[in-house]
């Protein structure tokens, strides 16, 4: 393939995040978008913490949490008075290096994206649209318009749409949007404020009839509030002002309003794209999926796209792999696109049911419960696992199989500190694949490894690893973005060596037949060392 470039379409959090992931694999990129300059409003709010596992890996994880807030802890007022509070400290421990909740709004964190492009060489290509493509079986042609009125043809291996909702990719590809709008109108403003809610916490106000959440931002006194919109007495409405929602609500949380700095209003859809990929061309982010802002799942989930492709992409354009991975995108994100939509609409849908019930459970029964739930450890660790996206898994993908200990091939790989301030999440910062060994290495496997290109790390076994679902003596093979792809309680070299030739992923390594395992003679391999390429 002489043509390997990567066309983006769309400069959000899911574009920057696929084009730093490409940049750092070593693919050229072009990331466009119509718009003048980044955005300087937003929705987005909460960072989980499967994308700052991601943001470690390419070492820009510790900045972007300098630059947010931790959530200590979620308080739900009932009528002017704060009647519950669930603590949020300490709520993933043991399950990744970042056990917290996180708010870094998406204004400023497409900001944060772009430094680190800009550090890498890459500048987004403002004020350019893609009015038309043709995506042939050797490449992508597409026809960029600037801002002056100026034509220009690029032509690229691959084309990325991450255009947002209204996406002109999709609706080139003529691919289908199923889904609906909720009814109702909601707002979000970012404000200035003193009062019992500036405290650094997440505060829900749940009325009879409607909602806010206020969400503390950094800086003294600033939080963004986000809340529905009642239906005006007269049935119409007119251009809104924060004033217009700055009643009963707003009032019973107390807040000393200083200054509006900025508000908006929006509608909430829920929509999943028929297919995420045409051909060359694929589809990521509110592109391919949107819903509802429970549990601040979108902007993570696009992100979660474009490292998904990222790594799938660079494969093959460097020739490792051949065109079967990107048949794995689709069907690894789709499945989960729509598990969240199906989830956040149920919620979404008690959260802003009106009715005696409806009113009952979000004004008695959440209150009561919430605090209680939290204080057993099974559900406090679900909820941690759901709401982080470090559940989420691939198991039923074509690269994934085996299963050692609880941890399937699929999943995530499990966290765990190897000794202070070291853990294996560490070697996945060279974003390459990679084997996993923990306990004592077996004969055969440092050669096999050395064979198929495959750096290996071996951990020496603790029993805290047994918690986290790893089993002592086990081999796994890690994918570039940290899933677990291949998993085997015997640590067998030729079960790796033949899962490695049957999924069709094509490595540059001499010996092509599984039976050749039997004729190589291992080096010894110690716990702790490396076996690099």
């Amino acid at each position: 393939m002489t043509n390997r470039l990567v066309l983006i379409i769309g400069a959000g959090p899911t574009g920057l995040a696929l084009a730093l992931w490409l940049t750092r694999l070593g693919v050229a990129v072009r990331i466009i978008d119509k718009t003048d300059e980044p955005g300087t409003t937003s929705r987005a709010l909460a960072v989980q913490v499967r994308t700052l596992e991601f943001y470690r890996q390419l070492g820009m994880a510790d900045s972007l949490i300098t630059g947010g807030v931790k959530i200590a802890g979620v308080n739900l007022w009932v009528k002017g008075a704060k009647a519950a509070r669930v603590p949020f400290q300490g709520i993933g421990e043991g399950l990744s290096p970042y056990p917290f909740v996180l708010i870094f709004p998406q204004d400023t964190h497409e900001r944060f994206l772009i430094e680190g492009l800009d550090a890498l060489g890459v500048k987004v290509e403002r004020g350019t649209e893609m009015i038309r493509f043709d995506a042939q079986a050797d490449g992508v042609q597409a026809t960029l318009k600037r801002k002056s009125g100026n034509e220009e043809i690029c032509k690229a291996a691959y084309l990325a749409g991450c255009d947002g909702a209204s996406s002109a990719v999709r609706e080139h590809l003529a691919i289908g949007f199923p889904g609906g709008t909720y009814a109702g109108l909601f707002f979000v403003a970012d404000v200035e404020a003193g009062g019992p809610t500036t405290d650094g916490e997440l505060h829900v106000d749940l009325e009879e009839a409607d909602f806010v959440l206020v969400f503390p931002l950094k800086g003294e006194g600033r939080l963004r509030l986000v809340g529905t919109v009642r239906e005006p007495s007269n049935g119409t409405l007119h251009a809104l002002t924060f004033d217009d929602v700055r009643g009963r609500a707003i009032e019973r949380l107390q807040l000393d309003l200083v200054r509006v700095n900025w508000f908006s209003t929006y509608h909430v859809h829920h929509r999943v794209a028929s297919r995420f990929r045409e051909g060359r061309v694929f589809l990521l982010g509110d592109a391919a999926h949107i819903h509802s802002p429970v549990g601040g799942q979108g902007m993570n989930t696009g992100i979660g796209d474009a490292v998904n492709l990222a790594w799938k992409l660079a494969a093959v354009l460097r020739g490792d792999a051949t065109d079967r991975l990107l048949d794995t995108y689709e069907p690894e994100r789709i499945a989960f696109a729509r598990r969240l939509v199906a989830t956040t609409d149920r919620v979404f849908t008690i959260v802003t049911q009106r009715g005696v019930v409806a009113r009952w459970i979000r004004t008695k029964l959440v209150p009561l419960m919430a605090p209680l739930l939290f204080r057993v450890a099974s559900l406090r660790r679900f909820f941690f696992r759901t709401a982080s996206q470090i559940g989420i898994h691939y198991r039923h993908s074509l690269l994934s199989a085996g299963q050692a200990g609880s941890v399937h091939g699929g999943d995530r790989l499990p966290w765990v500190e190897t000794e202070p301030g070291k853990d294996n999440f560490a070697p996945l910062t060279s974003l390459v694949w990679q084997v996993h060994l923990y306990g004592e290495p077996r004969h055969g496997i440092a050669e096999v490894c050395r064979k198929l290109q495959l750096p290996l790390h071996v951990f020496p076994w603790q029993p805290e690893m047994k918690r986290t679902g790893l089993k002592n003596g086990s081999l796994y093979r890690i994918r570039p973005d940290g899933y677990v792809a291949f998993a085997d309680p015997e640590s067998d070299p030729e079960r790796l060596y033949r899962y490695c030739d049957e999924r069709g992923v094509r490595y540059l390594f001499e010996a092509t037949n599984p039976s050749h395992i039997q004729n190589i003679k291992d080096r010894s391999v110690r716990p702790g060392e490396v076996l690099e390429e």
